[in-house]
């Protein structure tokens, strides 16, 4: 064996020494670059063993000498100058099954995911390792490693390696479930309150913390509150808004007390106290908040966690998360909602609204956590148990348990000196303790619990002799596993259920007259597992011959059926589940339940398990005798199988056997002892159990999942605990880096041994997933087979051929492109699905071929024969798409199910309280799924096709991702604020910088455009260094081109001065004293004419600078606004630069530069050329001679409102505009010759050409700019990465940073209440406006006509809206058919952090809610006129800027206030009272304005009586 001496080097340094491995290749000849090799000290074989890839060679290294870098040498405990064994490693030995990567304040999409997965194959890589891809600008660190059922240090990743995608930085939503049992106390006498806030989230935020997370975080307090009612005649009017009532009758209402809203901490600790606050009022706020005087209220209660609003919360934060595409942000990636509850994991459930939550969650790949800090119960948790509205006593209950859920039970690792017993269910009260009224609320059947215990214990002693045990192996007795039905069904056996007492009272609405003396015939044994759970506890047997068939379906007609089975023949009921047991139930696999299975690691048993649930014993193997037979079904081709249990209320096809193309071993392996799998064997072989041939010849099990558990493959056992002797796997923070450490910390200790030999587990928290939660994994395993396909799916199919579409297409750009090729069109194909939910289907290369049969899998292993042709395989729900590559066409085949889940709408009302807000306001909300069939991908495809053309549009149902900002003017306001203690200091304190906002302007679009691929305008020289010696060189050298760029001006290219000799460009030294930057040669003579005027403008040094020549512009283009400004400065006798500049065009001088004569000349942002130039020049370009192609690539932006920067105008009255005769149109939408608000043009967003893709997208924009107004910027894109797009935004955030600035604005800024997409949790803060502060309680307006009043009310709140700083926003109009809409104006603080919008109050106005086609599910009581949103007061809607990151939010502290008062909380703090008229502010407003008129009116007298005079 040969040693190797260590060395070691630190990258940077040394540039022949930048390697993670430096080795000479005259020792290793035989060696690549490329290959893997181990490395590890000679003496510990068996320990860490470090595998690096050989990316280069060096000759300097020395012989016998490798160097590695000194960081990973300290990881590894590699001591520098020792030796160490080296030798080469096949990849395939060292393979990973699977590797978790950790990233942080980045926005990585799963298009980048996938890219990022491929860049990673074949590649080595250690713990801690940090990865740059440069092509994609993403930067993410190694953190955990599996292979072979064990954690590694280091590794290979190969084609099958699973990535798993964990987000530092993500949308955390943290729920606290403020039900009854919050203020309980748990076993060691802490509130449950305590124990979740002073427990859990303490340790969370540490943990938080020690991980450097920087989650976005929004903290939310929830509660149901039961009134005890009848009928809603009890209640007063002004309660009835948000009441809803539930299926037993009940009214109610939920409150949310948003307590923290999109806040990123370093430090959380502040904000426990802020909940601790919360805390001691919340009960009282929430029970008392409709009490008046004087009037009489129902009596309040907090339900139980059982009977809480636990669903309806999930969906609200997915109301918000399936909404990401619209405020994308570039700092962060991942969505995740956590339920903290003090329950058990019980939950009382609306089936409607499960199948909707369930649907919602697993299609938008949203991680939903749930952690209870109850102790842990002894069934299988969570436990949706759903609302039994079938009120006959025979009905039974039903259960379901979400695999969509992760659980985790949170307990303290107090220790009680005497004990270690950890009670598991909590015992009833007895009946002098229990009063009937306590139970009303909380329902599931405590109070039947008490009765039952108060009674004459006696009666129960007879139960005593019953056998338990025989009896539940009759209920619970599993299938026959050979069975010679044809017709196979599941079905219930006949049994005859027991009345629950719980169903009866409430049918007969009397509990107060109940006892239970007077039902003893209902009074039955506490254990009786109907009492609990009905008959759905039974597994149904199948039965053995098909003439009890019908016999048993008729038993069926009084069970409860909300599930249509898609079969036209009679239905069978449901096995139901049991919760005590349910690993006796096993389920038809879906793609619904393979969804996130990988971002599971495998354990050494070849399951996939969740790490924070331990087994802590081996199940120890029994008797074959009395082993549980598995469940094995079996299919003919004939035949039709229904589904074992559809215990989540899952409508699935009836399908005969998937084949899962997963190589995890059968999932009840760690289950069955050595004679249990020779037994299984024996069976399958069988005579009478002959294979058919469409069945792959897997285990059952493995075709089929368990029940429980969100692998779907663990084992559910009855002995659980919540203790914490356990380490945890998942705790380590990388300090060991052995790969057995972690799972030795696993074994039993020995007196762990748990009855009946059944494995102990035991849940705790899964850190990880609530520290760096997973994003949805981009592969799956899990295809239908052929006849499912046939029988269940609806194929489609269409082809494409990128060639041929791009060839048309690419002739009639204005500015050609490289088209993609076909095989970038097929991988753009691909990451669009999967950027949209879908997940790449991994199919098992290596068919089985066990047990001598052939493979019957629908999907023949992809064969890679031709280069071109590929295939991928992707699903996303039940939906499944094909896409083939072969040669140069490309086809896409669809697969959707033939029967889809009918749409359902819940309509949802609530009341929430955000920060700053004063109470609860009424909202609502409507949870509906989405139809992903329905998804245009053919339109999608085409947009890829033909590079983004104007024929195929992004529309909204594409769901595209996109960036909205608004261009502000720079102030300095907060200090200014600051100085003066008072917001309203505008625009007093303002200093008129309107032209150098304006080639701010100009000079952020230029920087946009110069995307085109352009050469860039020439920056005015008042902007960039004045002219100088070396700039003169540069003008004077002869072999300067147009086209390149003097390096002084890094990056922008000056106006092109063709100088001919040193003497003009010195001139243009000289004569620097004009600040608009032109060089100035001569004034024009008051008399000059038109084509002097023109010959001058075409001067090649003192003219107009031109552009550069650039694609589809003519030569000779230059901008309208330059044009005037240039005019401006030479003219002196009062001609108006514009009408020379129309003038030209008329005498056709200039044209606009798309060729069109028809348009005039507009001042602004808009392209012009010089016609008459010479055609034979060699640089000669001629206009495109189409116009929508020209705007459909460049931005043009009318200048409205500063025709005073090039013309000098007679100066306004000063009269505000409330108080003039006629007032002035609000905005320029108003007079704009152009009548289109906004603008979109094509984009280039790669323009540093870093990306390995073709990237572009689309800039939307206002059409006019005009100052003291907010300006619009949307960037729009489907087919570029996350990062290449944050970067091209910042660079125009650094060019428009002088006078103006870029803010990132939400879709939604004022999130109002009933709108289609605005966020549940957030909505506008309403502050009153005094309007009575006249003397004599005079009206305001009183002296203009009736009809100018309300706009006249408008213009006032819009000037009081100006003192504030707050500038208009222009928005397109909402129209609406034959409704009178009010009129509405928006507007924006200047400093980009809040948001007001004022109403017409006057129009009778309603809201109504959107009207959606699907079936619509509410429990709303009262009314459904959603006129909440309209102030009937007058005043203004406020809302903050959410889409500022947090740390600049809080960067703007008012120094010298008494606390270091938050500015944005100032402004609403002044702005409120300046509203309320305090210290008489509004009215000192109002008369000061009046004040100005009278002035006005004077001037304008005294004007016009001194004419007159001159007359005389």
């Amino acid at each position: 064996m040969k040693l190797y001496k260590l060395n070691t080097h630190t990258r940077g340094c040394n540039k022949s020494y930048d390697a993670d491995l430096v080795m000479n290749l005259k020792d290793h000849p035989n060696a690549n670059v490329g290959d893997v090799v181990e490395i590890y000290a000679p003496d510990e074989e068996n320990g860490t063993h470090l595998l690096l890839q050989i990316t280069e060679f060096n000759g300097s290294c020395g012989r016998d000498v490798i160097s590695i870098e000194s960081g990973i040498a300290n990881a590894f405990k590699m001591r520098p100058y020792s030796n160490v064994v080296m030798r080469i490693v096949k990849p395939a030995d060292v393979a990973l099954d699977s590797i978790e990567i950790t990233f942080k304040d980045q926005y990585m999409g799963r298009s980048e995911m996938w890219r990022l997965k491929t860049y990673l194959t074949d590649t080595c890589v250690y713990v801690n390792k940090k990865i740059d891809y440069n092509d994609m600008q993403i930067r993410c660190q190694v953190y955990e490693m599996w292979s072979q059922g064990e954690r590694v240090a280091s590794g290979v990743i190969t084609e099958d390696t699973k990535i798993v995608f964990r987000s530092s930085t993500s949308m955390v939503y943290l729920f606290l479930q403020m039900s009854s049992e919050m203020w309980d106390f748990d076993i060691h006498g802490d509130l449950y309150f305590e124990k979740a806030v002073n427990g859990f989230l303490t340790e969370l935020f540490q943990k938080w913390r020690k991980l450097s997370c920087n989650h976005e975080v929004t903290i939310v307090l929830f509660s149901r509150t039961f009134y005890a009612a009848k009928s809603l005649d009890e209640f007063p009017e002004h309660m009835r808004d948000c009441l809803q009532q539930d299926y037993k009758g009940r009214f109610y209402e939920d409150f949310y007390r948003v307590a923290i809203q999109n806040e990123r901490c370093d430090d959380w600790c502040t904000v426990l106290g802020q909940l601790r606050k919360l805390f001691t009022s919340y009960q009282a706020t929430v029970l008392r908040y409709h009490e008046r005087e004087n009037m009489k209220i129902p009596p309040a209660t907090n339900s139980s966690a059982t009977q809480g609003n636990f669903l309806e919360v999930l969906n609200i934060s997915l109301n918000t998360f399936e909404k990401h595409y619209l405020d994308r942000t570039f700092d962060r990636t991942g969505q995740l909602s956590v339920v903290i509850t003090p329950g058990v994991g019980v939950f009382s459930v609306d089936r409607e609204l499960t199948n909707i939550t369930k649907q919602r969650i697993i299609d938008n790949g949203v991680g939903s956590d749930l952690v209870c800090v109850g102790e842990q119960p002894l069934h299988a948790v969570p436990l949706l148990k759903f609302h039994n509205k079938d009120t006959t006593l025979t009905s039974a209950d039903d259960y379901s348990l979400p695999h969509w859920i992760n659980l985790s039970f949170y307990s303290t690792n107090k220790k009680i000196a005497y004990s270690s017993f950890i009670p598991r269910i909590k015992l009833p009260l007895f009946g002098s303790q229990l009063t009937l009224h306590d139970g009303v609320g909380e329902g599931e059947g405590e109070e039947n619990e008490g009765h039952f215990l108060s009674c004459n214990q006696s009666e129960y002693k007879h139960n005593s002799l019953f056998d338990y045990d025989a009896y539940d192996e009759q209920i619970f007795q599993p299938l026959p596993a050979q069975s010679t039905c044809s017709l196979q069904r599941v079905v219930r056996a006949k049994k005859t259920s027991v009345p629950s007492l719980e169903t009866y009272a409430y049918r007969n609405n009397d509990w107060e007259n109940l006892t239970p003396t007077q039902i003893p015939a209902m009074r039955r044994k506490m254990s009786d597992p109907d009492i609990h759970h009905g008959t759905s506890a039974m597994l149904a047997a199948l039965q053995p011959d098909t003439t009890n068939l019908s016999e048993s379906l008729a038993s069926e007609k009084n069970a409860r059926r909300t599930i249509v089975s898609i079969a036209p023949i009679v239905r069978p009921g449901r096995a139901l589940i049991n919760p005590f047991d349910p690993s006796q139930v096993t389920i038809k696999l879906t793609s619904n339940r393979r969804r996130w299975t990988h971002i599971f690691p495998k354990g050494p048993t070849g399951v996939l398990i969740q790490q924070h649930h331990y087994q802590a014993v081996p199940a120890k193997p029994t008797q074959a005798g009395q082993q549980r037979p598995l469940q094995q079904i079996q299919s003919n081709n004939n035949n039709d199988q229904e589904d074992y249990g559809c215990a989540n209320g899952e409508q699935y096809d009836r399908v005969s056997s998937h084949s899962l193309l997963s190589k995890s071993a059968s999932s009840q392996s760690f289950v069955m002892g050595d004679e249990h799998i020779d037994f299984f064997k024996r069976r399958q072989n069988s005579p009478m159990n002959p294979l058919p041939a469409n069945v792959p010849n897997l285990t059952a099990t493995q075709a089929k999942s368990y029940l429980w558990g969100a692998t779907g493959e663990q084992e559910w056992t009855p002995a659980i605990t919540t203790v914490k002797h356990l380490r945890p796997i998942v705790e380590g923070e990388h300090h060991h880096l052995g790969s057995l450490e972690a799972l030795r910390a696993l074994d039993p200790p020995p007196d762990a041994e748990a009855g009946g030999g059944r494995g102990k587990i035991i849940i705790g928290v899964d850190w990880k997933s609530l520290t760096i939660p997973a994003c949805l994994p981009i592969t799956t395993d899990y295809f239908p087979d052929k006849r499912s396909l046939n029988n269940d799916y609806v194929i489609s199919d269409y082809t494409l051929l990128p060639d041929d579409v791009n060839h048309d297409y690419a002739q009639s750009r204005a500015v050609y492109r490289k088209p993609l090729s076909t095989e970038e069109v097929c991988k753009e194909i691909v990451s669009q699905r999967l950027a949209q939910g879908f997940q790449l289907i991994v199919v098992d290369e290596k068919p089985p071929t066990a047990g001598g049969c052939s493979s019957g899998s629908a999907v023949q292993p992809v064969k890679l024969s031709r280069e071109t042709n590929k295939e991928y395989l992707l699903s996303i729900g039940r939906i499944f798409h094909k896409i083939s590559l072969s040669g140069s066409v490309i086809t896409v085949t669809g697969y959707r199910p033939r029967h889809p889940y009918p749409p359902i709408n819940v309509d949802y009302r609530y009341r929430f309280h955000a920060p700053q807000h004063e109470t609860y306001e009424i909202s609502g909300v409507n949870f509906t799924t989405e139809k992903l069939e329905n998804f245009n991908w053919n339109h999608m495809d085409l947009y890829i096709c033909t590079r983004g053309d104007v024929d195929y549009p992004l529309m909204e149902s594409l769901k595209y991702w996109r960036y909205r900002m608004y261009l502000l003017p720079r102030e300095n306001i907060v200090s200014k604020i600051a100085s003066c203690q008072r917001c309203d200091i505008f625009p007093d304190v303002t200093a008129d910088n309107t032209r150098e906002q304006v080639e701010d302007f100009v000079r952020l679009i230029e920087a946009v455009s110069k995307l085109k691929r352009q050469y860039a305008r020439k920056a005015r020289q008042h902007d960039t260094p004045r002219i100088t010696e070396k700039h003169h060189n540069q003008l004077n050298s002869p072999q300067q081109s147009i086209n390149v760029r003097p390096k002084l001006e890094n990056g922008r290219i000056p106006r092109i001065f063709p100088a001919t000799d040193a003497a003009a460009a010195a001139g243009v030294a000289a004569r620097d004293d004009q600040d608009d930057g032109f060089p100035v040669d001569i004034k024009f003579s008051p008399n000059a004419t038109l084509p002097e005027i023109f010959e001058a403008m075409k001067h090649p040094v003192n003219g107009v600078g031109f552009f550069s020549q650039t694609q589809s512009l003519p030569s000779c283009t230059f901008v309208a606004y330059d044009a005037l400004m240039w005019l401006k400065t030479r003219l002196n006798n009062g001609r108006h630069p514009l009408d020379l500049l129309e003038a030209m065009r008329k005498e056709r001088m200039i044209c606009h530069a798309s060729g069109d004569w028809k348009k005039p000349v507009v001042p602004g942002f808009v392209f012009y050329y010089v016609v008459q130039q010479d055609k034979n020049a060699k640089d000669y370009a001629p206009p495109l001679d189409d116009y929508s192609a020209f705007v459909n690539e460049w931005l043009e932006i009318e200048f409205q409102g500063c025709s005073f920067l090039w013309h000098d105008e007679p100066v306004t009255t000063p009269v505000p505009n409330f108080l003039r005769d006629s007032p002035a149109p609000q905005s320029w939408t108003e007079t704009s010759s152009n009548k289109r608000v906004y603008r979109q043009s094509h984009l280039e967003i790669d323009v540093n050409q870093k990306s390995d893709r073709m990237e572009w997208g689309h800039v939307k924009h206002h059409t006019v700019l005009q100052p003291r107004f907010a300006f619009e910027i949307v960037v729009e894109w489907v087919t570029s990465s996350g990062p290449i797009v944050a970067d091209l935004i910042g660079g125009w955030m650094r060019k428009a940073n002088q006078f103006n600035f870029l803010v990132s604005v939400p879709a939604d800024p004022m999130a109002e209440p009933f709108t289609k997409k605005s966020d549940p949790l957030r909505g506008p803060i309403f502050i009153p406006l005094c309007t009575t502060f006249l003397p004599n309680g005079a009206a305001l307006f009183d002296e203009f006509p009736e009809e100018s009043r309300s706009d006249r009310m408008l213009f006032f709140q819009e000037a009081i809206l100006g003192k504030f700083g707050f500038l208009p926003c222009v928005l397109e109009k909402k129209y609406s058919v034959g409704k009178d809409l009010p009129k509405e104006y928006q507007y924006v603080h200047c400093t980009g952090n809040m948001f007001a919008l004022i109403r017409c109050a006057t129009n009778n106005y309603q809201v109504e809610s959107p009207i959606l086609k699907e079936a619509n599910v509410t429990r709303c009581v009262y009314g459904h006129t959603n006129n909440t949103n309209v102030p009937k007061k007058v005043g203004f809607l406020w809302a903050w800027n959410h889409m500022i990151p947090n740390k600049k939010w809080k960067a703007q502290t008012i120094n010298n206030s008494a606390d270091g008062e938050l500015f944005q909380l100032k402004m609403l703090k002044d702005f409120r009272e300046f509203c309320s008229n305090s210290d008489q502010r509004l009215s000192t407003f109002w008369t000061q304005s009046q004040e100005l008129k009278r002035r006005a009116q004077k001037f304008e007298f005294n004007n016009n009586n001194t004419e007159e005079n001159k007359m005389k």
